[in-house]
This record gives C-alpha cells, sequence and structure tokens, in this order.
C-alpha cells in the first residue's frame, strides 16, 4: 500500500452535496477539493461528479462547465471517474423525467426511470448485492447496509462501457432491481451516498482512493 496522498477533484457544476462528499474524501486521505476548473479535474488522480436532484438540470449543470467534455477526456487516458447517485445516472446514456427524455453523457447504454415502487422516494438503508470482484466492496462485508435517496434508477446492466471487459454491476431491491453500483475500468459509480453511509461507505472510498496511489 502506497502512502501517497491521491489528490481528488469534487466537480462543482451546481449540483448540491459538494462538501459533505469532499470531507468524507479528506477524512479517509485524500487531498480532495470542490472545483470547476478544467486544469485541476483533469490532473487531479481521480475526479468525483457527485449529484442531487433532478437528472435534466444535472446534465444542464455539467454542460456548462464542460463535465461531459472533462469525464470523456479523463476516461480517454484511463484516469479515475467516481459518479454518486445522480452523478451516476447522468453516466447513462439518457434520463426520463415527467415525460421528457434529457440525453446523458452516453457512457453506457441504457435509460434512468422511474423507480416502479409503491413508496417513492427510496430513502434509507438497503444491501448491495455484487460480485466477489468488486474492488469498491473489497473488504466490506456483504450485510453492510448504504445510504440512498432517490426515485428514479436504471434497471438494465450496461452490457458496454469504456473498458474491454463488461462492467461490474451491482444491484439493490425496491419495488423492482435496479443498478446501484458499476465497476468499468476507470469508470465506477454508486447511486447510494457513500459520503452518507458511516463506516461502510467510508470503507468503499478509501477502496477507491487505493485504485488512485
Amino acid at each position: 500500500m502506497s502512502s501517497r496522498t491521491p489528490s481528488v477533484v469534487v466537480l462543482d457544476y451546481g449540483s448540491g452535496n459538494l462538501r459533505s462528499a469532499q470531507r468524507a474524501l479528506q477524512r479517509v486521505g485524500a487531498a480532495a477539493e470542490i472545483s470547476a476548473d478544467q486544469g485541476a479535474a483533469l490532473g487531479a488522480d481521480g475526479l468525483v461528479v457527485p449529484g442531487v436532484g433532478a437528472f435534466a438540470a444535472c446534465m444542464a449543470g455539467l454542460r456548462a462547465v464542460g463535465g461531459d467534455q472533462l469525464i470523456a477526456k479523463r476516461l480517454a487516458g484511463a484516469r479515475p471517474v467516481l459518479g454518486i447517485c445522480v452523478g451516476m445516472q447522468v453516466l447513462f446514456e439518457a434520463g426520463e423525467e415527467h415525460g421528457e427524455r434529457t440525453e446523458g453523457v452516453g457512457c453506457w447504454p441504457g435509460v434512468v426511470q422511474k423507480l416502479a415502487a409503491p413508496v417513492l422516494p427510496h430513502m434509507g438503508w438497503n444491501a448491495v448485492a455484487a460480485p466477489p470482484a468488486a474492488r469498491l466492496l473489497a473488504g466490506i462485508g456483504t450485510d453492510e447496509m448504504f445510504y440512498f435517496v432517490h426515485s428514479y434508477a436504471a434497471t438494465q446492466a450496461p452490457d458496454r462501457g469504456v473498458a474491454v471487459a463488461e462492467p461490474l454491476t451491482g444491484w439493490t431491491r425496491h419495488g423492482t432491481d435496479f443498478v446501484s453500483l458499476v465497476e468499468d475500468g476507470p469508470l465506477m459509480a454508486t447511486q447510494f451516498h457513500p459520503e452518507k453511509s458511516a463506516d461502510a461507505g467510508a470503507a468503499l472510498l478509501a477502496n477507491w482512493l487505493e485504485l488512485l496511489r
């Protein structure tokens, strides 16, 4: 294990939850800053794309700061990116809300849609079922819970992505099964909020930081 402190930029594109993500990363050993600066975001060891609220609003904010192009440039150079909540959703092909379709960044095929569940939003603690090879979940018990707050999700696994191998997909159930974690080479994402998920979330972020060293 390297002792080098990895640098992380939490992308500031007008979405909330930036400070809590920054603090959570700092607590597990990252030199984390919040920035919309292209140079800083391209040069950092890791880029975190958070997101809360509506898919369309997040995509508008992301495009306004060139975040979609920034993600593409980082991935072209195999530079790690972590999407969180709506920051995960926008990595898919598109999102549908209130009858409107908004194009996403398009790293993965699939459309983010409203969950078919009796109670929405899906808010609270839930488990993630993922293959044993999931690097983000290394050392985390299969019975550990993560914190979710969302009404929309992808319900089909991405069958292609940015890496050569098929993306590794984790699942959670709320009314129906939905994609809650994806690992795709340098591109990883969670539908849940690791920064709000206590010890399990901290362990996940620490695992991601180890991939940056």
